[in-house]
């Protein structure tokens, strides 16, 4: 298996809260430049749910994956996905 020439062993080392970090950073990139090739913010939130739960199906299952999303109503209603903008 080969790995790309940034991929180094201590990545895999990195606490779980780094890594999700680093990943977020990585996909705001992403979003960034897909948005400025003209591509809709909802497409882009679309692909990218499907993306994100194929992957969590096929590391944890369908019936794993089921079970935590009946709880995201319930998350997405208390505002936890909500962007809140502050005035300065």
């Amino acid at each position: 298996m080969s790995h790309p020439s940034h991929w180094s062993p201590a990545r895999d080392l990195l606490p779980d809260q780094e890594q999700k970090q680093a990943a977020l950073s990585y996909l705001n990139e992403a979003w960034a430049e897909a948005r400025h090739d003209g591509v809709d913010g909802d497409c882009l939130a679309q692909a990218s749910l499907f993306a994100a739960f194929a992957e969590l199906v096929g590391t944890y299952g369908e019936d794993a994956v089921a079970k935590f999303v009946e709880g995201l109503a319930g998350r997405v209603r208390s505002g936890e996905f909500s962007v809140v903008a502050f005035k300065q």
